[in-house]
């Protein structure tokens, strides 16, 4: 490895949607060390907290139209027959869920399960309960994407958590999307669910940790071969 991806590799990427956050902490840690210095290393380790949450990575994506990566960092929550949020439009026939938890020291930035045309894009309010609950698919806030996709139709859903209080969303309807391309980000604490055609066919458990864009969560038509990759 070379020198200069040494240093790359040492300085992750940060999301411009987090330097307002980062800001805020780092003016806060300036103030409370003017009146106390544990107060001042308290802020301070804070701030690089801060940092790391809305940090942006690289990753490298399998591009494969066989293959379902991960929308998120976190971990395999549940697998299995669920009915998506009646606002995406898909009816009320169970699909294939996967759901990734997203804890407050995961990668926030969101990234498209598969690639496609994304159809529709929906915003509901709702509750902040515990992410890592069932009820929390139906109850809380969330965004869908509904990805129409060369094996049939993909929905991602970013849900708040009990911590998170913003989604935020860059994607737009009726464009395109590439497998593993970054479409939106939460804060600070929260899931995503992908739901996908009985086609599918998952190749993670309920427990396995998820990186996001590279994970493959299910696989169409039977075993895939050896896919390209895709830094993004």
């Amino acid at each position: 490895m070379s020198l200069v991806d040494s240093v790359k590799n040492a300085f992750v990427p940060i999301h411009h949607e987090g330097y307002p956050f980062i800001a805020a902490f780092g003016a806060g840690t300036l103030f409370l060390g003017y009146f106390s210095s544990v107060l001042f290393w308290i802020g301070l380790i804070l701030t690089a907290w801060c940092v790391y949450f809305f940090r942006d990575p690289e990753r490298v994506t399998p591009v494969d139209d066989r293959l379902v990566v991960s929308p998120a960092d976190g971990i395999i929550s549940a697998v299995g027959p669920a009915v998506p949020p009646r606002e995406l439009g898909l009816g009320s026939t169970e699909m294939t869920r996967i759901s990734v938890f997203m804890n407050v020291f995961s990668c926030h930035v969101n990234r498209a399960p598969v690639r496609g045309k994304i159809s529709k894009i929906e915003h509901r309010p709702g509750k902040f309960l515990n992410a890592e609950l069932d009820k929390a698919s139906s109850e809380n806030e969330r965004n869908g994407l509904v990805i129409d996709s060369p094996n049939g139709t993909v929905a991602a859903v970013q849900i708040a958590g009990l911590v998170a209080r913003r989604i935020v969303c860059w994607a737009e309807t009726g464009t395109s999307i590439a497998i593993g391309e970054r479409f939106g980000l939460i804060r600070f604490g929260s899931r995503v669910d992908v739901f996908l055609p009985s086609t599918a066919v998952p190749r993670v458990a309920v427990g396995q940790t998820a990186v996001g864009g590279e994970t493959v969560l299910a696989e169409f038509d039977g075993v895939a071969g050896t896919p390209l990759v895709r830094i993004s």
